[in-house]
């Protein structure tokens, strides 16, 4: 958690050089993953989420944003509809670190600035490199971690934001990350147990994906600035 948060402060410190609109602030909610194991819904908040979010707006359509989120994640087979899951019995547990930058796009004009009541949808994408635990089947069926392991994924976000007075904003999004590791869950593990086959299980020709449902609150600074050129 330290090391997300020296990064946090590094990059809004380097933009606070820059004479432009700023927003910082943080997101909560719950997370939950499709894969394996467990569950199958897409959105299905389980277990808790939090982090931060920075966002640098160069024109009243679009931002540039990073984000920090740290989120627990978890299935268990004897939850789920499918009855060859709830005969297996699996379940797991693991923690995604994630850093993400990318393009924040509103469908109308959204003036952090503005004096009047304001709202958009928006859409946002980037890229996401997450740090998360190596997950395997033991020789008693139970699924534990190894090791400690990263990848990247595809956000794709889709949310609403609306201001709160002058210079602040509340939002509620749901966003997907596509992963490309299917070892979320411990049904392809990597590292040096990825030639084990025997410890193999599900669709191992399908990766992971985990997903967050939460609100942001991010508070504007920084002089007006000028739109013109954009």
């Amino acid at each position: 958690m330290k090391y997300f948060a020296t990064v946090f402060l590094i990059l809004s410190t380097a933009l606070l050089a820059h004479s432009q609109t700023y927003e910082i602030g943080g997101m909560i909610g719950g997370a939950n993953y499709i894969g394996d194991v467990g569950k199958t819904n897409y959105i299905n908040p389980n277990s808790f989420a939090v982090g931060g979010l920075f966002k640098w707006n160069r024109s009243a359509r679009h931002a540039f944003r990073g984000s920090v989120m740290v989120a627990k994640i978890k299935g268990e087979d004897s939850k789920s509809s499918n009855s060859r899951r709830k005969e297996r019995g699996y379940s797991f547990e693991n923690t995604v670190k994630e850093v993400s930058v990318g393009i924040e796009y509103t469908f109308w004009d959204f003036d952090v600035h503005a004096q009047k009541a304001i709202s958009t949808p928006y859409l946002y994408t980037g890229l996401t490199y997450f740090w998360y635990d190596a997950l395997y089947k033991n020789g008693n069926d139970v699924i534990t971690d190894y090791d400690g392991a990263s990848s990247v994924a595809v956000p794709m976000i889709l949310g609403y934001k609306a201001n709160m007075g002058k210079n602040a904003m509340v939002g509620f999004e749901i966003g997907v990350r596509y992963t490309f590791t299917d070892d979320l869950d411990g049904s392809n593990p990597v590292k040096g147990l990825a030639d084990n086959e025997n410890l193999k299980f599900g669709n191992t020709n399908s990766d992971d994906w985990y997903v967050f449902t939460g609100i942001t609150v991010t508070f504007a600074f920084g002089r007006k600035p000028c739109y013109c050129n954009f």
